[in-house]
């Protein structure tokens, strides 16, 4: 068929971005379709304020560095910054102390001293523990779930070299990987330390992006999940200079390189599907564009609920679909400061804001980190959230005027549906409950205040095509992993359309901005398109 494309990507985000690369590098000629004027998907930086540039919404994460070793971002501009302490967890409101935690097992060790001698030692025991696991969870994140029916003879021989891996973990390792992943992370911690503060910050890495507190059990899941990423126990510290948008940028870059074409201000209205094969799609210009497989970035809900007639689906496969759960409880606070905010924690000393270059934690205790994912069960947002903040401009000055900073924070918990009421009318509530929990650290940051900014689930769903305002794409549960992502028997980037694969957070591992499940969509296409 003249004009046809071997392969259109919907959605320029990472995992889009990443799929076109290798797909690109296999020998086809991927067109990726964004409908935003930028490429980056919840990757971006942008102004939201005259002089004030910000990662809008993701502000870190990890990205595989194989990935980004076979993309060579570097080479297309991207610069990480990796300050130190990792982070910054004051103990509690007005409290004149806190955990400063780095990279180093053992300079971290050494700042626990000072709330407890046991858990310095037991800290580094536990980041040692998850470096010998996650060699474990590395390679179940990096293969494509098995076909349960009927599995592949690669398939059995990748299943065998897990388990002999498995084994080789030895009895203990064993038996903890096997006890923890259905644990409350809550209870995780408590076997490892006897500090409330740094439980709750360590338990913080099993409950970020999800529907459940420390005590819900299978948190602890999460925080495994993670562990390949970074086997720090409270996760990476690293940020692009120029904010997430430099990297999503210098991937783009790569992608065009390697022979991706990338279209902005493209939306796609609908996925065309004829005799059950995908044909192409159609823009909401009226425009038609055929093609041999269409990838879809976007999150599954969105994906065979909006952009696929349901008379191409069974009505079971739909069902599950309905039922798939995609409800968000992050929303993001972006603050324009004339200063940095003086902490209690540091004695109120700004010639102490070293100590906050790398992440801040707001959640001193576990039972806070419940008691603000309580609310949430009850169509409330948390009056005393749960905060995970940076001030990437002190790392890196282009992002604001000369002394003046940028604060990104990430809120949790606020659910995507309200009771009696809406986001609309909550938005200005749900900022003010945050600058009135931060200012309970750092007492002067109200009035250093130049601008707000309140990104709400609605917002994300409205503006960013997150179907329920969830940023994984979709609950990141027991049962929403692996095999199951995002249904049984369809975790394999395949869908029931012959041609239509799926590359985003809603396919397995679907962890955030690791990649991994782009690379992975892209392997596994190639193998079908080629066949």
């Amino acid at each position: 068929m003249a004009g046809t494309r071997d392969v259109i990507i919907l959605g320029a985000g990472p995992n889009g971005l990443i799929a076109a690369f290798y797909l690109a590098k296999a020998g086809l000629k991927p067109l990726v379709l964004e409908r935003r004027a930028v490429a980056g998907g919840c990757a971006v930086t942008e102004e939201f304020f005259p002089g004030f540039r910000g990662s809008t919404l993701a502000h870190g994460g990890s990205l595989r560095p194989e990935i980004s070793r076979d993309m060579k971002l570097a080479k297309h501009g991207l610069h990480m910054l990796e300050p130190e302490p990792r982070l910054f967890a004051p103990a509690s409101a007005g409290a004149d102390r806190a955990l400063q935690l780095y990279g180093d097992p053992a300079t971290s060790a050494a700042n626990i001293l000072q709330f407890s001698k046991k858990d310095a030692g037991k800290y580094v025991h536990l980041q040692k523990t998850l470096a010998r696991i996650a060699a474990l969870l590395d390679r179940l994140l990096t293969m494509t779930p098995p076909d349960i029916d009927n599995p592949t003879t690669g398939e059995m021989m990748h299943l065998l070299m897990t388990g002999r891996e498995f084994r080789s973990l030895g009895r203990d390792d064993m038996f903890r990987v096997l006890r923890w992943g259905p644990m409350a992370v809550a209870d995780f911690v408590a076997e490892w330390f006897e500090t409330d503060l740094l439980r709750a910050v360590v338990a913080a890495r099993g409950i970020f992006g999800a529907a459940m507190g420390p005590w819900s059990a299978g948190s602890t899941a999460l925080l495994l999940l993670r562990a390949p990423a970074d086997g720090n126990p409270i996760g990476g510290g690293a940020f692009p200079r120029g904010g997430m948008g430099a990297l999503t940028q210098a991937m783009a870059a790569s992608a065009i390189a390697a022979g991706a074409e990338i279209r902005t201000e493209a939306e796609v209205a609908q996925v065309l599907v004829k005799d059950g094969k995908v044909a192409g799609v159609a823009l909401a210009s009226g425009e038609e564009i055929p093609a041999k497989a269409v990838v879809s970035n976007a999150d599954p809900r969105r994906t065979f609920l909006k952009l696929v007639d349901p008379v191409h689906l069974g009505p079971d496969f739909v069902v599950k679909m309905q039922n798939y759960r995609c409800a968000g409880n992050v929303a993001k606070v972006n603050l324009a400061l004339d200063s940095v905010p003086p902490f209690t924690a540091l004695n109120g000393d700004g010639a102490s804001a070293a100590a906050l270059a790398g992440r801040i934690h707001i959640g001193p205790e576990i039972d806070y980190l419940e008691r603000a994912f309580d609310a949430s069960k009850y169509g409330k947002f948390s009056e005393h959230p749960y905060l995970e903040a940076c001030i990437p401009s002190l790392s890196d000055p282009s992002l604001a005027p000369a002394g003046k900073h940028v604060m990104s924070i990430y809120v949790q918990f606020a659910p995507y549906k309200l009771r009696n009421s809406d986001w609309n009318s909550q938005r200005a509530a749900l900022g003010d409950a945050v600058v009135k929990t931060l200012a309970a650290y750092a007492p002067k940051l109200p009035e250093m205040i130049l601008h707000r900014q309140v990104i709400t689930p609605a917002d994300l769903e409205e503006h960013y095509g997150l179907t329920g305002g969830h940023i994984f794409h979709g609950e990141l549960a027991l049962d929403q992993l692996f095999t199951m992502r995002p249904l049984l028997g369809w975790a394999r980037y395949r869908t029931p359309i012959d041609g239509l694969f799926l590359c985003g957070n809603g396919t397995h591992p679907g962890n955030g901005l690791t990649g991994q499940s782009g690379a992975n969509a892209a392997t596994e296409i190639v193998k079908a398109l080629k066949h």
